[in-house]
């Protein structure tokens, strides 16, 4: 199999590129580097299977290149986390849906089938949980520029579905909960790896928020095993999955926790939502994924649990970053 990654560059699409060449498929990955970094990728340049281009995926001369080689697409690139969301509203909402529109409209031509992955972000501020794949969205108003990621991947939903019934083109739906793990940074405001660093130097882990948040972390590996084994299963086609874990913590236990795996001397430092991203921002209270539909299509299963994640990410910190 000949796949297309975009956004191959980053966290979640370098280990699926990963786990794609190790099942023997040849993978080519697009990326602008925006956020995606050559780093996570250094270690397949060598391999006779894997072909990179930095470039953007709105420049259709190159995506019509390599769409028309492949024989699916993973759809991974998106302009990802709350501090980027807030501080490049036009770029989030551009990025998104212009270039999910490009990819399908090469999908359709060549008639590959290609998987989006979605965002919790997409329930909004909805409490109705466990999340499943059919309930109601709950969303802040349009002067809350956070929610514009939510309805950016909404959007990006509503089209891939609308190419499926119009278009007969065959698209799959992943709804993503928190993946974390090695390659992962801080730097866009991913909790786990900020509070990881500020931890390991002796930092005061900044909690946004009161705290009381609670949100569910999935471990990379299981994740792009869910992604791969949805695109080969005919019945995903036209449908909807989220994949995740269902285990909930508060963030203050999250950095609670966290202190005690590294052993560090840190404090937890609270600051308002308004100071850490801007004035009126709105966050989620609690984000819990229903997985019976995944477990249905797939036997999806999430292997690791909270633990283990957090020792593995502490871990490849220590080996892989300055600290």
């Amino acid at each position: 199999m000949k796949a297309l990654i975009t956004g191959g560059a980053g966290f979640i699409g370098s280990h699926l590129a990963d786990k794609l060449l190790s099942q023997g498929d040849e993978v080519y990955v697009i990326d602008d580097l925006s956020t995606g970094r050559l780093e996570n990728v250094a270690h397949l340049r060598q391999n006779s299977r894997f072909h990179l281009a930095v470039e953007s995926i709105l420049n259709e001369t190159v995506m019509d290149r390599l769409v028309s080689e492949c024989d699916v697409i993973y759809h991974l690139a998106a302009a990802v986390g709350v501090e980027l969301i807030v501080k490049s509203p036009v770029e989030t909402i551009q990025r998104n849906i212009l270039g999910t529109d490009v990819v399908l409209r090469l999908a359709a031509r060549y008639l590959r089938r290609v998987l989006i992955t979605s965002t919790s972000e997409i329930y909004g501020k909805s409490e109705a949980v466990p999340f499943r794949e059919e309930d109601d969205r709950v969303l802040g108003p349009t002067t809350k520029g956070r929610w514009s990621y939510s309805d950016s991947k909404a959007i990006d939903e509503f089209l891939a579905l609308a190419f499926y019934k119009e278009k007969n083109l065959q698209t799959i739906i992943v709804r993503l909960f928190n993946t974390v793990g090695p390659r992962q940074t801080g730097r866009y405001g991913m909790v786990i790896p900020r509070f990881v660093e500020q931890a390991l130097k002796s930092q005061p882990l900044t909690v946004y928020g009161d705290g009381r948040q609670i949100r569910c972390f999935t471990y990379v590996e299981d994740v792009v095993q869910a992604i791969a084994k949805l695109m080969k299963t005919d019945a995903a086609v036209g449908e909807v999955f989220n994949i995740g874990n269902d285990q909930g913590i508060s963030i203050e236990e999250l950095a609670q926790k966290i202190i005690s795996f590294t052993e560090s001397s840190s404090v937890i430092e609270r600051i308002p939502y308004d100071q850490a991203y801007e004035q009126g921002f709105e966050d989620m209270k609690i984000r819990v994924p229903d997985l019976g539909k995944a477990k249905q299509a797939i036997s999806y299963r999430p292997r690791f649990q909270l633990d283990d994640i957090l020792k593995r990410v502490i871990e490849h910190f220590r080996e892989n970053e300055a600290v």
